[in-house]
């Protein structure tokens, strides 16, 4: 029996190698999925797809001449019978048993954690960044990764720019394996806490600065987070009142008197 492995970045394309390689078709086969392959993201954590086809056995159909050549013999032996037709017997059918994964929401979420390390650490390495150390904390769906570096300002950017970034991205790979949503939070040292100590204080500045002038005060573009941080700040006044508006990444936070 013809046996061979193939990979491919699917198993159809696997098998189609396989098929082209022997010169057969799918009916000619059996097919044994060694490892069905894994997508991954943006890269990381991608696996081929890998397959064993074997050729079947197909039984020659014997020549006109040499069923009479039995034919005589058996006559001569016994003397002539009636022959009796015989309905040929389907052939079995392979049976093809695939296994199929469980899924596990503790596996899911360590892998999960694992992907997204993974997934922080090159795109460190490719900042030049080679002394990362990441630890995390997951509560629930809440899922928190502590970043430590010697070059901990690059990881941070402009107002903490170049790090919601790579939360953003992180957060897609968190998901991409978990069984549950993930909620993914990246800090740096102690910057969020002192991020949101800062932004509290600038949000009572442009309240302040609203009364005053009875104007209405546009804000930068800020991510969601940072906007619910002013939203909270301000939420007890009541000379005030806030609301966001534009589309993201672009969305702003005003601030509007109330008279």
């Amino acid at each position: 029996m013809k046996e061979i492995t193939r990979k491919g970045a699917t198993v159809e394309a696997a098998i189609a190698s396989a098929l082209q390689e022997l010169n057969v078709t799918r009916d000619e086969v059996d097919i044994q999925i060694v490892d069905a392959g894994k997508k991954g993201f943006l890269g990381f954590g991608a696996r081929e797809a890998e397959v064993i086809v074997l050729v079947k056995e197909m039984a020659k159909p014997e020549s006109n001449e040499q069923e009479e050549k039995k034919e005589i013999v058996q006559e001569e032996k016994v003397g002539p019978t009636v022959k009796e037709e015989k309905t040929a017997e389907p052939a079995a059918e392979t049976v093809q048993i695939v296994e199929v994964e469980t899924n596990d929401p503790a596996m899911s979420d360590e892998q999960a954690i694992s992907d997204t390390k993974t997934y922080v650490m090159e795109v460190a390495k490719a900042m030049g960044i080679n002394d990362l150390v990441i630890t995390h904390e997951m509560d629930g769906k809440y899922l928190s990764f502590q970043l430590e570096s010697e070059k901990a300002a690059f990881l941070i950017g402009k107002r903490g720019q170049t790090l919601n970034a790579l939360q953003q991205l992180a957060q897609l790979v968190a998901n991409k394996t978990s069984e549950q949503f993930k909620v993914v939070r990246l800090d740096v040292g102690d910057y969020r806490e002192r991020r949101e100590q800062s932004l509290e204080q600038f949000a009572e500045r442009m309240a302040d600065q609203a009364v005053r002038s009875g104007r209405k005060v546009q804000l930068e573009p800020m991510p969601s987070y940072e906007r619910k941080v002013i939203h909270n700040a301000l939420s007890n006044r009541l000379d005030i009142e806030t609301y966001s508006e534009g589309t993201d990444p672009n969305r702003y936070l005003v601030i509007e008197p109330i008279n």
